[in-house]
């Protein structure tokens, strides 16, 4: 039998204690105003006549200069994913208190990374701040309209986040920047945690319907900051420098959360659910093969250009 939504929130509500504990005692408390170097700031032009930013200020690649944009301004849209989160899973009991830690805890990632931007002067303040009003005028909608497809994509897209974030600290080639961002990864992994273990529990309640979600959430996933004004070339910039891409979210996201809720393993699946996981299985080859294609190519260009040099 089918349970309806309202039947699964309420079975899971127990399970979501129970992660909320857990959540709570492993998580370590922390501060932004630590991780941003206030010494190294120093007033930009306007009412405190400082200097006008300029390119030659950062010294931070163009690459993850880029990522680091983009993972601001998919943060900035908070408002929004809270909106949608307190609106399926509601603000009372344990959702409504996950509800709310979690958008407390994911408040901080973007106060910390506009600090640091401002403060190292890596990005053109004026630019940036334009871009966050574009971005969030337009909001955030989730194209998922149950709640069992909400967890699956959170379930994926944290960890696609706490992977963006850990390679575009690193390819910034700043201690100070791929600290903070390491700080916010960590974040990301156990919301990530949190989520996985959810939609793990919704399989044994109702395996079909739950298969059914995540298979329509891998073949449509995009990430939150896909409306990002300018996002596909972007997007373009930060996987040709291989921060993130379709390679990595395969193996490093797909496949890794795939293999924890050992959805090739089942057996409890039938008609649609095992309808989903066959339009899984395709949909993953196929992935497979252009992320090989768009890695060879990739490798290529490199190659052609170190030999020019």
């Amino acid at each position: 039998m089918v349970m309806s939504q309202t039947e699964l929130l309420h079975e899971l509500e127990p399970v979501v204690a129970g992660e909320l504990d857990r959540h709570l005692k492993v998580a370590k408390e922390w501060f932004p105003h630590e991780y941003i170097p206030w010494s190294e700031g120093r007033n930009f032009d306007g009412i405190f006549e400082g200097d006008a930013w300029q390119e030659s200020d950062s010294t931070i690649p163009e690459a993850a200069r880029i990522s680091l944009i983009v993972n601001l301004l998919t943060e900035d849209n908070l408002p929004s994913y809270h909106h949608e989160i307190a609106t399926t899973f509601g603000r009372d009991g344990a959702w409504g208190t996950w509800v709310g830690r979690w958008t407390a805890e994911e408040g901080r990632h973007g106060v910390a990374i506009r600090d640091y931007l401002t403060v190292s002067r890596a990005v053109d303040p004026v630019a940036l701040e334009r871009a966050r009003m574009v971005h969030m005028e337009g909001g955030f909608q989730t194209e998922y309209g149950t709640m069992l497809q909400q967890l699956a994509y959170v379930s994926f897209q944290e960890l696609a986040t706490r992977i963006s974030h850990r390679n575009t600290g690193r390819a910034s080639g700043d201690p100070t920047c791929e600290r903070l961002l390491a700080k916010i990864a960590a974040d990301e992994n156990l919301h990530m945690l949190f989520y996985r273990n959810l939609l793990k529990a919704a399989f044994e309640l109702d395996p079909n319907q739950t298969m059914r979600a995540v298979t329509d959430v891998v073949t449509t996933f995009q990430m939150p900051g896909s409306t990002i004004e300018g996002f596909t070339r972007k997007a373009m910039i930060i996987a040709h420098e291989g921060i993130y891409d379709l390679r990595l979210h395969l193996d490093d996201v797909l496949m890794p959360v795939l293999r924890q809720w050992a959805v090739f393993d089942k057996t409890d699946l039938d008609g649609d659910g095992a309808k989903a996981r066959d339009e899984l299985a395709a949909f993953l080859e196929k992935t497979e093969a252009t992320a090989t294609r768009f890695v060879e190519r990739r490798e290529e260009r490199r190659a052609r250009a170190a030999a020019m040099r």
